[in-house]
């Protein structure tokens, strides 16, 4: 049995309004916002089974943890351990952002461009000591899911703490290198859900990343940059092959009834942001489900890209589970387990949907990059060429395909704040509670 953990950033603090860096300093509150908020979360997880709680002893977040802890039916006992504690900016912490990047300017870069290798010299009794902000938060969430997990098997976990230690939280668990550190967003009061499949060291899936639609905020909003790009990647909605668990691939299956209301909410979800262009696999279920969403966008052609239809999975293709493991005896187990090293019975290899794929993302990048103008843009796809789109941007590799989450019309946001120039930011993950299904993922876990 799984063990899930679901991870919220406190709400929003007086530092945070201020944009004042707060690292480890004590003295940053919760706003009536903040609050407010938190009460948000509360009543958005109030029907979970939380099991036990923890969270980090600062009171921005212990604040938090406590209101939401009023709202939970199931009442878990709560912590406040120091594993949860902020990164560790001593000599930055209480200044403006803006302060820090002009009197610091070297060290601001290497934050911002080379995380893991950014240091600050302390002085101390024995003289200078070099600190690894970034580094020492990396091994300090490794050392506290090292802790947790046995502990809690099967379990579910609900963990209240900070910007920082949320994201090496989420990139330990899931295998993503420090150096990613800006790559991914957490939004004050967001909710992140991670499933540990074992023990420490086994796989652990990102079911979502930064939730915020039960703040009111359907997708987290884009910050003024020149040229800034935003992509919405959605995948296409539930099939009939899908709900029987049987592998599509290239057969061009077209969305079943309940595939075309999950790709209206997903329209009606989308409804309010502008976009500018839309893409999407050659195959029916995901041409459709971009049709259906395109309804409220009348100036925006779809067009079609061959590179982003489904992985070819050959002999496998219209066969359930059971059918697969007769006629090919282990190697099912083996895409499982190991997904890199299958090569499909007369179709595809990870490697080539990962190449394929992946060309045409970043052709996407450049192009739509080229405009002085910010555009945004959905790209509607499948379950498998999501998945390696989303593993790139984060930095892993196809044997990590299994690590990232893919529900039937679910959201993720991909944001280039300067466009091909710069690194992507990963904004959100599978956002699927506009299907009406809360803050978990359930639809269903259908064949690829």
């Amino acid at each position: 049995m799984a063990t899930r953990v679901i991870i919220v950033r406190h709400g929003q603090s007086n530092y945070n309004v201020k944009k004042l860096i707060q690292g480890r300093n004590n003295e940053s509150v919760l706003t009536e916002k903040g609050r407010r908020d938190a009460q948000k979360v509360g009543n958005s997880l109030s029907l979970l089974p939380i099991d036990v709680m923890y969270c980090s002893p600062l009171q921005r977040a212990k604040a938090t943890a406590e209101i939401i802890h009023s709202r939970l039916l199931s009442r878990p006992s709560l912590f406040a351990i120091n594993q949860l504690m902020e990164i560790d900016l001593p000599l930055w912490e209480k200044r403006n952002k803006l302060e820090v990047a002009k009197i610091f300017k070297t060290e601001y870069q290497f934050w911002k461009e080379r995380p893991h290798e950014f240091k600050m010299v302390l002085p101390t009794s024995e003289g200078k000591k070099e600190h690894f902000p970034v580094l020492a938060l990396y091994q300090q969430a490794k050392k506290f899911w090292k802790e947790m997990i046995p502990q809690h098997q099967g379990k579910n976990l609900l963990i209240v703490a900070h910007n920082g230690i949320n994201r090496c939280l989420i990139m330990s668990a899931v295998g993503i290198s420090p150096e990613r550190y800006h790559s991914i967003q957490q939004s004050n009061c967001c909710i992140n859900i991670l499933n540990f499949s074992g023990n420490w060291g086994e796989s652990v899936q990102l079911e979502s990343l930064n939730q915020t639609s039960h703040l009111g905020i359907p997708i987290p909003s884009t910050r003024s940059y020149k040229n800034h790009l935003r992509f919405l990647l959605v995948r296409h909605g539930e099939t009939e092959w899908n709900r029987e668990s049987r592998f599509q691939g290239v057969r061009d299956i077209s969305l079943n009834e309940n595939g075309k209301k999950q790709a209206q909410k997903t329209a009606d979800f989308l409804k309010e942001i502008p976009l500018n262009f839309a893409v999407s696999s050659p195959m029916l279920r995901p041409k459709e489900t971009a049709k259906i969403i395109l309804q409220y966008h009348k100036d925006v052609r779809l067009e079609s890209k061959t590179q982003l239809q489904e992985i070819c999975h050959g002999l496998w293709e219209g066969k359930l589970e059971s059918e697969i493991e007769v006629d090919f005896p282990g190697l099912l187990a083996q895409w499982k387990n190991s997904p890199e090293t299958v090569q499909m019975p007369e179709g595809e290899n990870l490697q080539q949907v990962w190449d394929r794929a992946i060309i045409c993302w970043n052709q996407m990048v450049e192009d739509y990059s080229k405009s002085p103008e910010s555009k945004t843009g959905i790209i509607v796809a499948h379950d498998a060429i999501n998945k390696v789109i989303l593993c790139y941007l984060l930095g892993l590799k196809p044997r990590d395909f299994w690590n990232i989450k893919q529900g039937n019309g679910g959201v993720s946001v991909i944001d280039y704040p300067q466009g091909i120039k710069g690194a992507p930011v990963l904004q959100a993950i599978n956002l699927t509670s506009h299907l009406g299904s809360g803050i978990l993922d359930q639809t269903v876990a259908g064949a690829l």
